[in-house]
């Protein structure tokens, strides 16, 4: 306790350079903690969006080829994209297939009274809800009497259901898809967090409106006519996904390359893409730990130099102490007397820092989420690991001179001036 007493003491005295010295290992531990706060946020929400397409998923999507071709006619039926029979290949013939989901969107507006927006409108089997994950707010999802009887009926995304519903329940009301009238029969939550979605009256409204597969291939087709200047486009467009719902998740890599292969093999251009949230997700996975070990590489680079500092500091300390140091020796004071003594110094320093830099690398990503609309997820591992390097970087750092200190001959030092 007399050595920690005799180096706060002296911290003391020089109450401005202590504080300069603190400010580098401060601004140290914040950066790492804020850093691996911004990362681990955007690695968790691009994992979650991942996850919510399906682990033991494999989709399969249309892609619409490049407008080079045929465009210097009036009019053009342009035909691309997934196939029927692509969709029954799958369904007949993969094995250790659970379930697989068609989906035709159409590009009709929605309205109801004076609201209207341009969501997502998906025609689907009555499966997609338990393949996909998605969960009811209120009401049903689609059965497959709706698709049977071609009945008029959807359901809308959150998003949907609050921007033409403000002020009511949407369920039963009656809402306008194009030419056609649908009855709601239920409403589901959005992928993403409620309170994450913008709430702003002139911003565009996302989400999606379920209708069954056969009701919409009845009443809108699979043609959508594009009228333009001197000509018309029309695209033809059989079914813009195929999700594939994998019994195991071992058998997702097999199921994703016989769908490549038969892909490639039906068709003539590559009017398609197989997407598998499998392998993005362990894509993700690495690519969060090697942003974590950049990140973390760069904020050490700070506590690297607020460590230089704290020796530099401590170097120039012994320089001016000297004298004090010989008299010590001389009346007996031990080399490990010393050595503590200044060792002390560097870890109140360092350590004073430490719990500054764990405060502000708390605030940090807290102003980052408010003012950024970024999520930042903060770990008990962060502060904890950042407020240990910065200790050890003051016992590191302070080695040397308190080693020099220690080693200092007394009589040379008594005569120092």
């Amino acid at each position: 306790m007399r050595a920690v007493r005799l180096g706060v003491s002296s911290l003391l005295l020089h109450k401005l350079r202590s504080f300069l010295t603190t400010l580098g290992v401060l601004f140290g531990v914040s950066s790492v903690i804020a850093m691996l706060a911004i990362a681990e946020g955007a690695s968790v929400e691009a994992q979650e969006q991942i996850r919510q397409l399906g682990s033991s998923n494999v989709i399969l999507r249309s892609v619409k080829p490049p407008e080079d071709k045929v465009s210097n006619q009036e009019s053009r039926v342009l035909s691309y994209g997934l196939t029927h029979e692509d969709h029954a290949r799958v369904a007949e013939t993969y094995p250790g297939v659970k379930d697989v989901v068609a989906i035709l969107e159409v590009p009709e507006e929605v309205r109801s009274g004076s609201f209207s927006c341009r969501p997502r409108v998906m025609c689907v089997d009555p499966s997609y809800r338990e393949v996909t994950g998605r969960i009811m707010m209120e009401g049903r999802f689609l059965s497959a009497r709706d698709g049977q009887a071609t009945a008029s009926v959807c359901v809308l995304g959150y998003e949907v259901a609050r921007y033409l519903f403000p002020f009511k329940a949407a369920i039963g009301e009656r809402i306008k898809i194009g030419a056609e009238y649908f009855q709601i029969v239920g409403v589901m939550y959005p992928r993403v967090p409620i309170g994450s979605i913008k709430r702003d009256p002139g911003t565009e409204v996302g989400g999606e409106v379920f209708v069954p597969l056969r009701t919409g291939q009845s009443l809108f087709g699979e043609r959508q006519v594009k009228i333009r200047s001197g000509g018309m486009d029309a695209q033809e467009v059989q079914l813009h996904e195929i999700i594939i719902a994998v019994e195991l998740d071992q058998n997702v890599p097999m199921i994703a390359n016989a769908s490549r292969l038969m892909l490639t093999q039906s068709h003539r251009e590559k009017d398609y893409e197989v997407i598998v949230p499998l392998e993005l997700l362990l894509r993700a996975e690495e690519t969060k730990r090697i942003f974590s070990i950049v990140l973390a590489s760069i904020a050490g680079i700070s506590l690297l130099v607020g460590g230089i500092g704290i020796m530099n500091v401590m170097l120039a300390t012994v320089t001016e102490r000297t004298r004090e140091i010989g008299i010590r020796r001389a009346l007996g004071a031990k080399r490990h007397h010393i050595v503590t003594q200044f060792l002390v110094e560097t870890v109140v320093l360092s350590g004073c820092g430490g719990v500054a830099g764990v405060v502000l690398g708390l605030i940090i990503p807290q102003i980052v989420e408010a003012a950024g609309d970024m999520r930042t997820i903060v770990t008990i591992e962060a502060p904890v690991l950042a407020f240990g390097i910065s200790v050890a970087t003051g016992v590191i750092f302070g080695l040397y001179p308190a080693w020099r200190a220690a080693t200092m001959d007394p009589v040379e030092a008594l005569r120092h001036e």
